[in-house]
């Protein structure tokens, strides 16, 4: 199986410049909680989640609404192609700890997006449950993450 027969196509995308409260709403109107930032020829340069705009706007005291997606987006990007296996995604899911990974083209353009619930739909149970548990690790100590 490879990408191709499992991601999401006509993913919604934004430039640097795209203020975050449009960001938000293209995941509210996409059901997603992640918009790949992409340059003048739709290439990823980064990602905007919606962890974040809560961990890297509201957390740090900045007002979100006054912000743009280059301002939060988690860069460089990670990116698979249509015909990347669908183990070979899986593990640049668990590597990177990522739950989402924008689809490339033979261009670079961004052609479609590959999530954990895509990999649930289609992936025997075991890689799926593999993928959830390696993503989830945390990456470092809980002590280091809260400071105790």
């Amino acid at each position: 199986m490879r990408v191709r027969d499992i991601m999401s196509k006509n993913v919604a995308c934004c430039s640097p410049e795209t203020t975050l409260p449009e960001v938000a709403r293209m995941m509210v109107d996409n059901d997603c909680g992640e918009i790949p930032v992409v340059n003048a020829s739709r290439v990823p340069i980064g990602v905007v989640t919606d962890r974040d705009i809560t961990c890297r706007a509201g957390a740090e005291g900045k007002n979100p609404l006054l912000m743009d997606a280059g301002d939060c987006m988690t860069a460089p990007c990670v990116t698979v192609t249509p015909e990347t296996s669908l183990d070979e995604c899986c593990e640049t899911l668990e590597t990177n700890q990522i739950r989402r990974v924008p689809v490339v083209d033979e261009t670079g353009a961004c052609c479609g997006m590959v999530s954990q619930a895509d990999i649930a739909r289609h992936a025997p149970k075991t890689e799926t449950a593999e993928v959830v548990k390696k993503v989830s690790e945390p990456s470092r100590p809980i002590s280091q993450v809260y400071g105790h």
